[in-house]
């Protein structure tokens, strides 16, 4: 089975938490804090690896989480850092954010690892948090949780020739033919039903990739028929072959089959109809009305292409086809069709639009907070119940504009405000 698109979550690793804690040992009355930090959450990394096919392994499995990092330990003890998750995807996979459908990576180098999500740090342990006038500090640092993002994966291959053409033209053949391909043949329209790449080579050194494409027919680019899933499939090749039953075996006429596709090809993408074609004059061996091929041949040329007639089945022209078409990728350059974005402008853009403080009061009369800064702090600090704990979260709280978001909302002397978990009188 060929699976081309998947959407699916991935999310980095969460860091640890610091820890929070004394020594405590014999003939030593009070210990100072020896708490360590939390280890770093585990990246998400892609890889393009050369065995990989299609995208089929993520068909049933939709969520890839990296390892979170460990908590710090006593004794300054640092968490262990968490495991990278590496993703293995085919060379040629695009991996889109799903939000703004913006490209990310571009997985077009074989054997390459890149990053997209980092882990989240760890948290600091007490002993960071000590201070001439702190001497025993119960406030450690939070483990910052890892992105999570769901992501689109697009597979589009990288060959250097693509073949298009109406079904049935001989595609299948041709690649059989001149490679190590093994394409289903047949006699009906759309015997292939997914992109094969073969390798055709010419000697040492002397080698290129070519993907048999099914077959296109026309209405394709809108979704009709098999086209319009596998277009993409040959937008980052560097030219096409396009084969023409020029005997008309099926009825069909060779200049109208050429003038279709050319018009699919440029209806989906006028870069991709802009893209140097050798047109194939396929099943000479069976033309009958030679004046028939000349008038196409003229056709053709007309529009700047090159005609060569060959016979696949008997392997005729095909020498000529290989030898020039080795020529023309010399000096032929792939085209970068789409920038990646900044992955960190990306990830800004999807991340919540809270107001610095919410405040709503509840049927009780309790007045509870929220907000980004809230989550901003308690995303950063395990705050414990501990009276020292409490009040240097609400300074800090303080100092960032809580007791003015608080007058604003119309709290007043003696009002019960919620935070979190933690409950407080306001005092004026």
């Amino acid at each position: 089975m060929f699976i081309d698109e998947v959407i699916l979550t991935v999310k980095a690793g969460n860091g640890g938490d610091g820890a929070c804690t004394f020594r405590r040992e014999k003939f030593i009355q009070f210990g100072g804090p020896n708490g360590g930090d939390g280890g770093k959450g585990g990246d998400v990394i892609f890889l393009a690896d050369p065995n990989i096919n299609t995208l089929i392994d993520f068909k049933y499995k939709k969520l890839f989480q990296a390892i979170n990092g460990e908590p710090g330990g006593k004794k300054n003890m640092f968490g262990k850092t968490g495991e990278n998750l590496i993703i293995k995807v085919p060379v040629g996979t695009q991996i889109r954010d799903m939000e703004t459908g913006k490209l990310m990576l571009d997985m077009s180098v074989l054997g390459e690892q890149r990053v997209l999500l980092r882990g989240g740090r760890g948290g600091l342990g007490n002993t960071n948090f000590k201070t001439s006038t702190r001497r025993t500090p119960t406030i450690a640092g939070k483990g910052k949780e890892g992105i999570e993002l769901k992501v689109k994966l697009e597979l589009k291959l990288l060959a250097d020739v693509a073949l298009v053409g109406y079904p049935s033209v001989g595609k299948s053949s041709l690649i059989n033919k001149i490679s190590s391909a093994k394409s289903k043949v047949g006699s009906y329209h759309f015997t292939t039903l997914e992109p094969k790449l073969g390798v055709v080579r010419l000697g040492e050194e002397r080698s290129f990739v070519v993907a048999d494409i099914p077959g296109l027919i026309e209405g394709a680019h809108e979704g009709v028929g098999l086209g319009h899933k596998f277009l993409r499939h040959i937008e980052r090749c560097k030219m096409i072959y396009h084969i023409v039953d020029v005997a008309g075996i099926e009825g069909r006429d060779p200049i109208e089959d050429f003038e279709k596709i050319n018009n699919e090809l440029r209806r989906f993408s006028e870069r991709l109809a802009g893209k140097n074609q050798m047109v194939l004059a396929n099943k000479m061996d069976l033309i009958w009305d030679m004046e028939k091929y000349e008038a196409f041949k003229k056709h053709v040329e007309d529009q700047g292409h090159k005609v060569y007639p060959i016979s696949v089945i008997l392997g005729d022209g095909l020498k000529e086809v290989l030898n020039d078409t080795w020529h023309e990728l010399e000096k032929t350059v792939r085209e970068e069709l789409e920038e990646e974005a900044d992955i960190f402008e990306v990830l800004k853009a999807n991340r919540s639009t809270k107001e610095p403080f919410m405040v709503t009061q509840d049927e009780d009369g309790v007045f509870n907070v929220d907000g980004s800064i809230v989550d901003g702090i308690l995303g950063k600090y395990i705050i414990t119940h501990d009276e020292e704990s409490v009040i240097m979260f609400l300074h800090m709280l303080r100092t960032l504009g809580l007791e003015e978001a608080l007058r604003n909302a119309g709290v007043e002397n003696g009002d019960t405000i919620r935070i979190a978990d933690t409950e407080f009188d306001f005092v004026d």
